[in-house]
Order: C-alpha cells, then structure tokens, then sequence
C-alpha cells in the first residue's frame, strides 16, 4: 500500500519531491520549501491521497548544518487509514511559507514553531510567542540555548512584583571529589551537626 501510495505521489509531484523513503510503516517525503504549500495542497486534495488532517508542524535543530533546521508536518488521511511526513530543511534567517491556507490548524504549529526554534514563516497573519513570556530571549529548544536559561523569574515580595534576575548558579553545599557516589559526602550539610556516624 506505501509503496502504491509512493509511486503516485510521485507521479503527481514530480520535481518537487527532493527525496523519499519509507521506514517504519511511514513515508517520508523532503521537499524544498518553496514547494510545500503546493505539495500540501496537493496531499490534501487528491483523490488518491485525501491526507486532510494536519496533526503537528514540528522543527528539529542540527546546528552543525548550514541549513540548520528541519521543519517537519505530519499529515493523516482518515479516509485511507494513511499517514505521511513532509519535511524541508532550512536556515534560521529565510522564512517558510505558512501553511494556514492549506490547513488552518498550521496557525498556533506554525507559532510554537517560532516560539521554542525561532523558525519564521512568511504569510503568517499573526506569528508571535505562544509560550514564552513576552520579554522572553531565546529559543529554549535550540540546542545552543543553555540548559539554565538566561533569566530566572521570581515573585518579589517587597516589590509586589514579577522581576527578572540574571541566573545565579549557587552550590555552596556541592563537592566534586568524583569518587563514588555510594561512599556518600565528606562534608556535614547544616542542621545535622549533631548527628553522629552512621
């Protein structure tokens, strides 16, 4: 049936299918991304294909490439009982275009997209954070976005506010000896001066 499916997608897209594959019960299709609205549309649309619902837009980061990113959907055909995956590769300067027209469900992917790889998608009628704070810097799912991020948020109880703080790393109570973790610690953490040896 992938196989069948394959061959006629194939057939109707021709030269906007950079690559193909089936693995793990799943087709996967490479497309460039000027082509993906059409190859969208066409999935959705075509009598053989009938992948009429989008279930995720999805970014994978390889910041090692010069087209860092891959920008992956996910497309599902309850008619056919079939699902498909089109992805493109792209750079985090030039924007993808947005897929809204095609699949309105693209609107908040599409954003979450922006949000958490700063992936940007042209046509897009409302492409802001969807959930970061406003005043969020960053990516957090970039794989260069450091583990501790670069503010911490606290309430201020005198201040009656919200503030923003650099992160302080304080680990006064941590040594690494690297010995064995089942030795257990040289030192005597506050509160258990009166406890004897164990």
């Amino acid at each position: 049936m992938l196989t069948e499916l394959e061959a006629h997608i194939t057939s109707k897209l021709g030269g906007a299918i950079l690559d193909r594959r089936i693995a793990v019960g799943e087709l996967t299709l490479t497309v460039a991304a000027s082509d993906i609205v059409h190859v969208l549309t066409t999935l959705r649309d075509d009598k053989m294909c009938r992948f009429e619902v989008l279930i995720d837009i999805c970014g994978v980061d390889w910041p090692a490439r010069a087209m860092r990113f891959d920008v992956v959907y996910h497309l599902l055909s309850p008619r056919l009982n079939q699902r498909v995956r089109v992805k493109l590769h792209i750079d985090d300067e030039t924007p993808v275009p947005s897929v809204i027209g095609v699949y309105p469900a693209a609107n908040w992917y599409e954003r979450e997209a922006f949000d958490m790889f700063g992936i940007l998608f042209s046509g897009h009628p409302d492409l802001r954070r969807l959930l970061t704070d406003y005043g969020f810097q960053g990516y957090p799912l970039r794989k260069d976005f450091p583990l501790t991020g670069y503010v911490e948020v606290r309430y201020d109880d005198e201040a009656k506010r919200v503030v923003y703080e650099p992160v302080k790393l304080v680990q006064e109570f941590r040594s690494f000896d690297f010995e064995s973790p089942w030795e257990g610690s040289s030192y005597v953490l506050p509160g258990d001066e009166k406890a004897g040896p164990s």
